[in-house]
C-alpha cells in the first residue's frame, strides 16, 4: 500500500470509527426520549410534539452518521452468491465497481437532487408545520447530503482498499 493512499484510508476509517462509536450512543437517547413520551403520555395524559418530533431527528440522524461506520465495518446487506467464491483480485474489482458505480454515482445524485430542497429549507429556515413542534426542519434536511457526502468520504476509503488489494 502507498504511503499516500494508506495514509488516506487511515484518516478515513478513524474519522468514521470514531463517529460510529459516538453516534451509537444517540441510539440509547433515543430509546430515553421515546421512554419519557410513554410515560408523560400514560401515566400523565400529557403529550408533547417536540418530545415525539425528535426522535424522528435523532433516529435520523443515527441512520445518516451510522450509515458511514456501517460501510466501514462492511456490515451492510450484501448478496454474495458469487462474490465468495471469486478470487481476492476479483472480489477487489467487485467492489471498486460498486464503490465508483453505486456508491459514488448515487451519492452524487443524492447531494445533486436535495441541494435546492435543502437550500430551500435553509432559506426560510423551516420548522415544524405543528405549533410546539421543533424549528429546526432545516437542520433534519441537511442530513440528507450530508449522509451522501459521508457515505462517499468512505466510499473513497472503500476504493483505494480494493484498489491495493487488486494491485497486490
Amino acid at each position: 500500500m502507498t504511503g499516500r493512499s494508506a495514509a488516506v484510508i487511515s484518516t478515513i476509517d478513524a474519522f468514521s470509527e470514531r463517529m460510529g462509536r459516538i453516534i451509537c450512543w444517540l441510539a440509547v437517547v433515543e430509546v430515553l426520549v421515546v421512554v419519557v413520551i410513554v410515560l408523560l403520555r400514560y401515566l400523565f395524559s400529557i403529550g408533547h410534539i417536540g418530545l415525539q418530533e425528535s426522535v424522528i431527528y435523532i433516529n435520523s440522524a443515527l441512520f445518516a452518521f451510522g450509515a458511514t461506520y456501517t460501510l466501514k465495518a462492511r456490515g451492510h446487506v450484501r448478496v454474495d452468491f458469487f462474490y465468495n467464491r471469486f478470487s481476492g483480485k476479483a472480489q477487489a474489482l467487485v467492489d471498486m465497481l460498486g464503490a465508483v458505480l453505486f456508491l459514488g454515482v448515487t451519492g452524487v445524485f443524492i447531494i445533486w437532487t436535495s441541494w435546492d430542497y435543502v437550500a430551500l429549507s435553509w432559506s426560510s429556515l423551516e420548522g415544524s408545520p405543528e405549533s410546539s413542534g421543533l424549528p429546526f426542519v432545516f437542520l433534519l434536511k441537511t442530513l440528507i447530503p450530508v449522509l451522501a457526502g459521508l457515505l462517499l468520504l468512505q466510499g473513497v476509503a472503500e476504493f483505494l482498499r480494493s484498489l491495493e488489494k487488486f494491485r497486490s
